[in-house]
């Protein structure tokens, strides 16, 4: 395990000492999932921006009209 130390303005670090206490967690724990949450929404991105540099635009709009024309063309 790595320690870390960040600095916070005041405000924000007693906003999330209110924080984790609300969900019954220390400021380490919610620091904890926080980062994880943000490190796989990052992951999710990266796969998308990997798959669309793959991708075939007229594919994905030939796709995108089907789906319209199945749907009633909104």
């Amino acid at each position: 395990m790595t320690t870390l130390t960040i600095r916070l303005p005041e405000s924000t670090a007693l906003r999330l000492k209110t924080l984790a206490r609300s969900r019954g967690l220390s400021v380490n724990k919610l620091m904890e999932e926080m980062s994880a949450q943000a490190l796989a929404a990052w992951d999710t991105e990266n796969r998308f921006r990997a798959l669309a540099i793959q991708g075939d635009v007229q594919t994905a709009l030939d796709i995108l009209d089907r789906l319209d024309s199945q749907t009633g063309g909104h």
